[in-house]
């Protein structure tokens, strides 16, 4: 399985997926933007794994590569890879595909449960306990065509669609670590405002069994993600 991520700064990268790509031996291509690292062509890849950021989907002006990255994601979508966006990756994928992404009613940091919605999707059963997941997100998203809504949140409510079995976007994080939860708090402190949903940060840094149950929870969306049969199969 070739893997290419697209990260959009030094401090939020693959986190707990590093491991888990590395121990089912794929082959993984960072393409680090912020650093004008061109974009991966569409025959280079599997999988597509976008990755978070504090910037907005509409800061086009500061990142011109936030037109051509939706540019690629929409033609990933269409050619059928796997795509996993999560956090601003999510917000990419639903602006590729044409729906709106919008400052949200509510800033959301820290460790907030989702609320899994029933639905035919292979990818409902994670979420179908309502587990405490970690956040950290201003904006939203809305529902692009063809979606089924996976999860909602009190503070948000759209955290997670899918389309078919190859395409999934996730507002809230599985992938961080003990270590990723510190660096988002060392560059992106200044977002812990106090509002409703934004926790201290002493709670924000989590503790072993939460990073514990939401990488396996990243675990097993991998291999869910990974047995999707794609179009186009590479293997």
């Amino acid at each position: 399985m070739r893997i290419s991520v697209l990260q959009h700064v030094p401090f939020e990268g693959l986190g707990s997926m590093a491991d888990e790509f590395a121990a089912r031996n794929y082959s993984v291509t960072n393409h680090h933007l912020y650093l004008n690292q061109p974009l991966p062509k569409l025959t280079d890849f599997d999988w597509l794994v976008i990755m978070g950021g504090p910037m907005s989907v509409a800061d086009t002006v500061q990142h011109p590569w936030l037109v051509t990255e939706q540019q690629l994601i929409a033609a990933a979508v269409s050619a059928g890879k796997r795509v996993l966006g999560i956090c601003l990756g999510a917000q990419l994928i639903a602006s590729a595909l044409g729906a709106a992404v919008t400052p949200g009613r509510h800033r959301e940091i820290g460790w907030h449960p989702v609320q899994g919605l029933t639905s035919h999707s292979v990818y409902s059963q994670l979420f179908t306990d309502n587990p405490t997941v970690f956040h950290w997100h201003g904006d939203t998203f809305a529902l692009p065509h063809g979606a089924t809504h996976l999860a909602h949140s009190e503070a948000c409510q759209h955290q997670a669609f899918a389309i078919g079995t190859r395409v999934l976007a996730l507002q809230f994080h599985l992938e961080t670590t003990a270590e990723s939860a510190q660096a988002l708090l060392e560059h992106c402190g200044h977002e812990l405002d106090g509002s409703l949903y934004v926790q201290p940060a002493k709670t924000v840094a989590g503790t072993l069994a939460q990073f514990t149950q939401i990488r396996t929870l990243m675990a097993r969306t991998l291999d869910i993600m990974a047995e999707a049969a794609p179009l186009n199969a590479h293997h």
